[in-house]
């Protein structure tokens, strides 16, 4: 029996790690292990000690295999944090081929010039993906191979991490049993799972807020456009009920998941909720709308520092299809509502896609990180399997990424 193929994606959080392990059985995604843990060791997506960050992924992957039934050795891992960097670059090249006819080799070329930028010595590329490519002049063009031209353009869109961060995310993986088949930026890898096709045609804000970071990416015509990390995120509003209500910080994170709300009727600004008190001081109770008045200005000061970034990257006025907001933070209710209200936009929540098994577990947005990632590394082994077939012609290339394209989202 030849050896059934596994795909692992591990989002590393500020306040969760979460594992997923999924099969791939007839060309179809079944997702067969999922594992969540406390995240210790990391700060605002960036690993601080790691002992405790090994010894998180470590429960997480272990509890994810006993539920699959086998253990992994191998994973698709997530990164985020402040120290992440993103510009869009161009490159122009000429054709090498008699003829003018555009060859795979050309595209190679011009990705690898456009890649050719200054960077300072602390940092290294983890993404390179092209934007558009031109063709004497013809813009919008996303697969030029076999077109007649003599002039290729290139416009990609960069992603730049501090070499130490990326380095101790892959020391901490493979101290705790995984080798790292590639590093994923986790808004990139969210996008996998929580936008549609027409999404990213029309004009697209994801935002991923977690626990350390607000992680932003913009699609516009088929392609990213900008991303972003800014370092705000739902432990903020935790450690304000923390201060606000004087209460532990573990018990301030499980009063915010079950009692916090941007939506509040009258009746239910009157209703008590007991919380227990520093120190082994008495527990004490509050009303809803002081927790209200706690949780919404900390959520609208995100939203609105996020909505200015948005303007700042220019392509406010692209978005169509308005804002998708997932991660933790987007279980909080009526959250869709108040970003409506300051962005101007429509807004939805990102639930990931079903795709397969463990359907009930996966569809909630703490786990959109690493539904995508999954996704992401489903999409490179069709990839890397279509680059290995000899003989196959471009429109059959074509057809299969159309085929693999309509199986994941339908």
């Amino acid at each position: 029996m030849p050896k059934r193929e596994r795909i692992v994606g591990v989002d590393l959080g500020t306040t969760k790690i979460a594992a997923i392990i999924a099969d791939v059985d007839n060309s179809t995604l079944k997702v067969v292990g999922v594992g969540s843990t406390p995240s210790y060791g990391l700060k605002r997506g960036v690993i601080v000690n790691l002992e405790k960050a090994v010894e998180s992924i470590r429960k997480a992957v272990e509890e994810a295999s006993r539920m699959a039934g086998f253990k992994v050795d191998a994973c698709y891992a997530g990164i985020s944090g402040s120290h992440i960097e993103s510009i869009n670059a161009h490159a122009m090249i000429a054709t090498s081929k008699i003829g003018g006819v555009i060859s795979k080799r050309d595209i190679e070329r011009v990705l690898e010039q456009a890649q050719a930028i200054a960077l300072p010595l602390d940092r290294e590329i983890i993404h390179a993906i092209p934007i558009e490519y031109i063709v004497d002049n013809e813009r919008g063009i996303k697969n030029p191979i076999g077109m007649s031209g003599v002039k290729l353009e290139a416009e990609i869109h960069i992603v730049t991490a501090a070499i130490t961060s990326a380095q101790n995310i892959y020391t901490a993986l493979e101290r705790a049993g995984l080798k790292v088949k590639d590093l994923v930026l986790q808004p990139l890898a969210s996008s996998y799972s929580v936008l549609q096709p027409d999404e990213i045609d029309l004009g697209v804000c994801l935002l991923d807020i977690g626990g350390g970071t607000t992680d932003l990416a913009i699609f516009y015509d088929g392609a990213i456009r900008h991303t972003q990390v800014i370092a705000l995120g739902g432990e903020y509003i935790t450690n304000d009920i923390a201060i606000g209500i004087r209460t532990p910080y573990k018990q301030a994170e499980v009063t915010k998941k079950k009692y916090a709300t941007l939506t509040i009727t009258p009746e239910e600004k009157k209703e008590e909720i007991k919380v227990p008190g520093i120190g082994g001081r008495e527990d004490r109770s509050i009303t809803k709308e002081q927790l209200y008045s706690i949780v919404s200005p900390r959520v609208e000061e995100i939203l609105m520092i996020t909505n200015k970034e948005i303007k700042k990257s220019g392509f406010a006025d692209v978005l169509a299809a308005g804002a998708v907001i997932t991660g933790g933070t987007a279980r909080l209710k009526g959250l869709a509502k108040v970003a409506e209200e300051i962005f101007n936009l429509p807004v939805k929540i990102g639930i990931p896609k079903k795709i397969g098994g463990l359907t009930d577990i996966i569809l909630d947005p703490i786990y959109a990180t690493g539904v995508g990632l999954i996704l992401y590394g489903y999409e490179k082994k069709n990839q890397t399997l279509i680059q290995r077939t000899k003989g196959i012609g471009i429109f059959d290339v074509l057809k299969k990424r159309f085929e693999d394209w309509f199986k994941r989202y339908f």
